[in-house]
């Protein structure tokens, strides 16, 4: 039954994933060009999935469990680090020059979008470089 929820709530990620353009890069460029032809439409969908989520993670960090009763992972790291930073800007840079951050990433690939194709690749590519140096500096 867990796999079931998981491909349901995948499914309906994407889909409002496309519903609302986050995975029209053109469209997210257009959102983060605040200089130029500036397209708020992502920043009204952001706000609906933040008041949409807003309820149930306030009940969940209350009751500690998910509605199925298992134990909620929420992170517990509330500290801005140089990690933490640099990981953002290099998500951000990356989010601005290819108008594509993971979610969306996958759903244009599954599309076989050559562009969303090359970034997934580089994505898996920047995670595995980050698993090696994480891996080699704890050694």
């Amino acid at each position: 039954m867990r796999g079931v929820f998981a491909v349901v709530s995948g499914l309906l990620f994407g889909l409002g994933l496309l519903i609302s353009g986050m995975a029209n890069p053109a469209k997210v460029l257009g959102f983060l060009d605040l200089a130029g032809a500036w397209d708020p439409s992502l920043a009204l969908v952001m706000v609906g999935a933040i008041a949409v989520a807003f309820v149930p993670m306030q009940w969940v960090q209350r009751r500690g469990s998910t509605l199925r009763g298992e134990q909620a992972q929420l992170p517990s790291n509330r500290q801005i680090d140089r990690r933490l930073v640099i990981g953002s800007l290099l998500f951000g840079a990356g989010w601005g020059v290819a108008g594509f951050c993971p979610g969306p990433a996958l759903v244009a690939a599954s599309a076989l979008i050559p562009q969303a194709l090359v970034f997934v690749a580089a994505m898996l590519l920047g995670m595995w470089l980050f698993a090696q140096f994480e891996r080699r500096v704890s050694l």
